[in-house]
Order: C-alpha cells, then structure tokens, then sequence
C-alpha cells in the first residue's frame, strides 16, 4: 500500500521505483542506512511518499469510528511517518556532513513541503480533539507514568502549535512557519559558503614566523589542494583559524584573518545574513504573539527547565559578575606581555589567543603543541571507549561491513556487559567544504520498542578536527579533546536509551537538559588515570609524562575569564533578540554594540558567536534560539553530578549506575529535575559551576 503511494505521487512508473529503498527497514546489519545504494533521485520521491503514508496514517486516526484511546490515538501518532523518519534522518544527516548543490536544492525544495505537511499535522482539530479528550479523562484511562508523559508531550506541542488559533490565525501561522524554514535554511547556506569562500594565501615564508611545523605543513598540504603549490592557505574552519591566531607572529595578517572569521556573512554581499536576521527575530515574535506568547522567549521557555526568561537572565547575569572582573585581570596580564616585548599597541581581540598561548608557557611551562603527540585523534575516541567501558561496562568493535557516506568515517558496534547489542556508532572527525563548521551529535534510527522489541538506535558523531598530513596522523588540541568527550557524551545519551515510545526517545528533552550527558563527560578527559589510559604519543607509544599531566591540570582554570565572557556575552546576545516584544528593523551591528555595551563588555573580547553567523540560534526554525543559555544551565547540573562521582570514585559503579538508570537511558520520559533529583537526591548546588570555573574556592 505503501509503495502504491508512492507510485501515485510520483510522474512515471520508472521515476516512482526511486526513493524504493527508505520504504523499509534498510536489509543491512544492524539496519545500517545504505549509502553506498542512495542516491540523489531517491530523496525527493522518498520524502513525497513518507509524506503521503504519514497522511494516510493520520486519516486514519481521525477516522476511526472508536473513541480515542492511548493506542489508537497516541501510540498511533507516536508510530506514523516510518518512511519520512527514515528518510529525513539520512537526508538531513548527510546535508549536514557531506553536502553538495544538489542536496541544498533538495532541502531548499522540500523545506515549505515538509513544513506544509507537519503543520498539517500539527493544526489538525480532528487529531487534537482526540488528544484532548484523552488529555482531560487521562485518569480514567489507568494510563502507565510513561503513557501520560507522552499524552502530555503531544497534548503541549499542539497548543504550542497553535491548534487553538482561529483558521485566519492558523493561515498566518502557516504562512510564517514556511517563511521561517526558508530563511533558516539560507541563513546557514550563507555561513557554509562565507566559510569555504574565504582563504588567507601566504606567498612570502617571514609571514609564517612563529607558527609551529605541523601547523605550516598542514598549510601547504591546503594549498596544493587549492591550486596555490609553493604558497600556504589557511582556512575559516577551526583546525585552521585557531592555531593561526595562536601563534602567528605577524600582527597584521592576524587581524586580518580574524576579521575575516568575524565578519563572515556581514560583508555587504550575496551571502550577507544582516537582513534574514531582521526576518527571523520578527518571524518568531509574531509566530509567537499568534500563539499567545509575549516575545518569543516566553513561548521558547514554557517549556524548558528553567521556565522563564527571569530565571535565565538571573544566571547568566550571576555568572558574568564574575567572569567580567577576571576577564579584565587577563587582560590587563596580556597587556603586560605586549609591553614587556616593547609592543607600541594596546591589546585587541585578535591578539587574545596570541598573548594567552605566551601567557599560558609563562605560567604553566604548557605548550599546547608540545601535548598534541598525546592526543592522537584515534588514541582519544580509544579513550571515551574506555571511559565508557569502566562507567557502564560498553565495548565497541570496529565494523568494515556495514556502509559508510564518506571515507573518513568509521563504525562501530557498541556492546553491553552482557554482550547485548547496544547501537551502531559512526564517527566523522574532520573538516570538509562539504561539512558544516562545528561538532554534533545525531542518529539514523532513534531508539523505541516497538510490538514489545526495543529497537535500538544508530548513533553518529560529527566533528572538524585537525586533519591527518601526509605524514602525521590527525593530533588534537584540548579543545578539540573536551568536544570529542561532550559530543560523546550526547551519543551515549542517545545510545543507552531504553524507553518504550519514540516521542520520549534519547535526547528528546527539555533544551536546558539536553547538554547535562555531554557536559559531564568533558570531566573525565583530562583526569589523570584517564589521560594514563588513552595520552600515548603517536610515534614513541609512551604514556604521557606526569609532569605534563600535572601541567594540564594546573592549567585547568587558564583564562577561564575570557572563555566565560565570551559564551555568557553570546547567551545575552541571543536573549535580548529574543525578549523583544515589538517588531523592529534592527541595524544588527548596532544590536550587538547595544547588548554588549549594556553589560560592560570589554573591547578585547567578542562574543564567541557575532549575529551574522550564529547558526545555533539562526540556522533552524528554533533551534537553540533563546536556548544558548542552556549549556550554562546544564553546568550547574553536570558540575553537581560529577560531585557524586568526585566524592565516591570516577569510576564508581554504583554512582555510574543511578546515572545511567536515572539519566541516560530515561529520555523524556519525566521531568527532568525529578530524574535528576532521584539520581543525586536533590536539586543541584550551582555553586560546583563557580568552583570548576575557579570563580570561588
């Protein structure tokens, strides 16, 4: 029948057979997507044919003669749409990690569709009437905890849908969402093209002055791949940029390169993202005004642990009180290093990560490139593999028989104690054109139990870490080894899952706690029996001294100011967009002066995302808009975690195990401070946050 469909919405019998391969299960180990058989002519009758199965779903639900119950109305809704799950999660999950002109014609195609078809779903009265009389006799329906959670989940998504709007409403409402969905979209196509356009070319070797061997190496390799041989490129995406700024002698191409990383997408050209923004912000004002919400904050938190936007401001504001005055006390030690040299110049934003790296060996005798050896990307992913393995007895075999989308990604099978099947793990570490900047977590397939089977899930890790040379593997800075851990951290999270109903699945919850599973596992990285089980320098084999791990430590804390300001300057940044209550026409630039200037900001320092590239908050309908905070609010709760295991042992099994039971194999399916208080037996304490941030002893 469902094929059929297909056939009905496709042109020809021979176009209808694309898109033949996502209406079932992949036939694969593990249901591994098929990415060596997918190609592009599958998506667009796959998608088109999810859709109409989905409809034909919710027909059937509307339609049905019986009153409504939990499992033909709610189980119903949770289970449809098999195919354009299937499908969305392979096309979305490759547009993001291996794009091309096609794909982003693709997704610009189907965006007002897909939109089209979930508002269809979402502003449906018939399927609402039925979630609603079930909603209000929920207690005559002796309905088990997990079953009136997800009644509740879709009971709220539809009010907050806008099902209650008057049909006038609801075609306004309809109209913004499909707006909304195409900006998003060319926001972050415009981000990835000002990312991949920009090049700095060197030509003349002075200019490399103080730069490290692997750093210059990885530089030519970038430039014969460019088409400049002799020269040396250096990129906007990270593994580049970064390590340009902290070690380039040369001021100028320092600022330079800088201001290229900060003006992307603000440059007055085709891909300027100025004018999408001032949409966006009043696109979501009125979508929620319509809905009956005063800015789109307050409709963003109704939902979310923290509520409202007071409780946000609280925070953040809390926070900069001290992250302020420490960020001017490394300043003013920057400072002294320029004019210790004879420097005739007062700092800028581009000499920060310069002045720090000096600063750092100053203090802590620490060179960052003197610890890249030990943090070979392969001996690192090892190490969150052991980690995992001592917490929650996981093991992971590599697989060479399941499919791959790109070269560079690897797969693994993850295994219980028992030697049950966990998940299927992809990882994708380095930058491409075709990749999006950043590093994630998502899944093919989320976990669910379907006609008493638990489905488990396929799990992937994104990233865009230092790339291999010719003749050096792929060596990460701390940094890049804190994301693997967080990004780790959320597939766990996604991979313990062990809920019944889709809707609850994984990471399927609140915004503000979502980043707890990926927060607390930055805390082990850099632990010394764990640097001992995973830190081996790449040539020699040898584990890394203690002297370099007592160095790691001492430098925890390092220029903690400045890495606070930065992300509660951009938490502010997104708020105040957020809270406005009037459309305006908004000058972005004179926006963010505003904001910063507002707080105190120091000139020195920028905030880790300016408005014209901020995809967490502009590359997606909603996404972490109003929600940048959360990463903040999941450090009171991950620093007040790692406290239980602090205080009983890093690798305590029991603490280990109350963590997995009550966090990572919960979902959604209770509140989220309830799970947390039955791991840690109360709310969490914020005052571990101020103290891993060296804020207060």
């Amino acid at each position: 029948m469902v094929f059929m469909a297909l056939i009905a919405c496709t042109k020809t019998e021979k176009s209808a057979e694309k898109g033949a391969i996502f209406m079932t299960e992949f036939d694969t180990p593990f249901a591994a997507p098929l990415f060596d058989k997918i190609t592009m002519d599958d998506y667009v009758p796959a998608f088109e044919a999810g859709m109409t199965q989905q409809a034909a779903e919710i027909d059937s639900i509307v339609n049905n003669p019986n009153p409504p119950t939990f499992d033909n109305t709610v189980l119903a809704l949770d289970n449809s749409g098999s195919v354009l799950s299937r499908v969305s999660a392979v096309f979305y999950g490759l547009e993001g990690t291996d794009t091309n002109e096609e794909m982003q014609k693709i997704k610009s195609e189907m965006s007002p569709r897909l939109t089209a078809h979930s508002d269809n779903i979402n502003l449906n009265e018939q399927l609402f009437e039925r979630i609603k009389t079930l909603y209000n006799n929920a207690s005559s329906h002796n309905l088990t905890p997990e079953q009136f959670r997800l009644l509740e989940v879709y009971y709220k998504d539809f009010v907050r849908s806008g099902i209650m709007l008057t049909e006038t409403d609801k075609d306004k409402l309809r109209e913004i969402n499909k707006k909304l969905s195409a900006l998003t979209i060319q926001f972050n196509d415009n981000v990835l093209k000002e990312t991949n356009n920009y090049k700095l070319v060197i030509d003349n070797e002075d200019d490399l002055a103080g730069l490290p061997q692997s750093v210059v190496s990885a530089a030519a390799e970038a430039a014969e791949a460019a088409g400049e041989e002799g020269k040396w490129v250096f990129t906007l995406h990270k593994p580049s940029w970064i390590p340009f700024l902290q070690y380039a002698d040369n001021r100028d191409l320092r600022e330079k390169f800088y201001k290229a990383m900060y003006m992307r997408a603000n440059n007055d050209n085709e891909f300027d993202n100025k004018a999408l923004i001032n949409e966006i912000v009043n696109l979501r004002l009125e979508r929620s005004n319509l809905i009956g919400f005063e800015s789109f904050a307050h409709y963003a938190l109704d939902d979310r642990m923290a509520k409202n936007k007071e409780n946000v401001y609280k925070l953040l504001n809390d926070v900069w009180e001290y992250a302020l005055p420490q960020a001017k006390k490394e300043a003013a030690e920057l400072q002294r290093l320029i004019d210790e040299e004879g420097g005739d110049f007062e700092l800028a934003s581009w000499d920060w990560w310069y002045y720090t790296e000096k600063l750092r060996q100053e203090k802590y005798a620490l060179n960052e490139e003197e610890l890249r050896p030990y943090f070979k990307m392969e001996n690192v992913r090892e190490g969150v593999f052991m980690v995992a393995n001592k917490l929650y007895g996981l093991n992971f075999k590599k697989l060479d028989n399941v499919p791959l989308y790109n070269p560079e990604v690897e797969a693994y099978e993850v295994t219980d104690a028992d030697g049950s099947h966990v998940s299927l793990f992809y990882t994708d570490y380095f930058p491409r054109a075709s990749k999006r900047a950043g590093a994630w977590m998502s899944s093919f397939r989320k976990q669910t139990t379907k006609k008493g089977e638990d489905i488990r899930p396929i799990i992937y890790n994104v990233g865009n870490f230092t790339k291999p040379l010719a003749d050096t593997p792929s060596l990460l800075s701390l940094d890049d080894v804190e994301t693997l851990f967080h990004e780790f951290g959320h597939a766990l999270h996604g991979m313990l899952s062990k809920v019944t109903y889709n809707g609850l699945s994984g990471t399927s919850v609140a915004r503000d706690f979502v980043e707890l599973p990926s927060q607390i596992m930055e805390h082990w990285a850099f632990k010394p029996e764990v640097l001992k089980m995973y830190a081996k320098h790449y040539e020699t084999g040898e584990v890394i001294p203690d002297a370099l791990i007592e160095k790691i430590v001492a430098a925890g804390k390092f220029n903690m100011g400045f890495t606070t300001a930065e992300f509660v300057a951009a938490a502010l940044l997104d708020m105040d967009y957020h809270t406005q209550t009037v459309a305006q026409e908004y000058d972005v630039n004179a926006f963010e002066t505003v904001s910063m200037n507002k707080i105190g900001m120091i000139d020195e320092i920028i905030p880790r995302y300016k408005s014209s590239y901020y995809s967490h908050i502009f590359s997606s309908p909603e996404g972490y808009a109003s929600g940048y905070y959360s990463y903040l609010w999941s450090e009171v709760l991950d620093a007040d975690a790692f406290q239980a295991f602090a205080e009983n042992g890093i690798f305590d099994q029991e603490t280990a195990k109350l963590f997995r039971e009550n966090v990572l194999s919960k979902g959604n399916t209770e509140d989220p401070m309830e799970l947390y208080k039955k791991f840690r037996g109360a709310e969490p304490n914020p005052l571990y946050l101020l103290k891993n941030r060296g804020f207060i002893e």
